[in-house]
């Protein structure tokens, strides 16, 4: 593999940046990667936070607990808890 096409796929995996929803602040848009195995996993997927959905993390609540987030064109309270796992990739 050519030196350039080594270090523009390096380049781009530190550009993204994978990590849990309930770390993101208020205003930062990313994709949902996956969710951690769960009972509420499917509880998860019927929301709308399918793997390859964008999500923005509208607002979140004085004491870090829920977050506000706009998914599949909505918006969604979520606790903390709940969203500590789901894992998104931001840029």
């Amino acid at each position: 593999m050519p030196v350039l096409l080594r270090t523009f796929a390096y380049m781009k995996v530190q550009e993204e940046k994978v990590m849990r929803l309930s770390k993101l602040r208020a205003g930062t848009k990313a994709v949902i990667t996956s969710h951690d195995e769960s009972e509420f996993q499917l509880t998860l997927m019927e929301m709308g936070c399918i793997p390859g959905e964008p999500v923005w993390v509208e607002m979140i609540a004085p004491m870090g607990d829920p977050m506000a987030i706009q998914i599949a064109g909505y918006y969604l309270s979520i606790r903390k808890k709940d969203a500590d796992m789901i894992w998104v990739t931001t840029e």
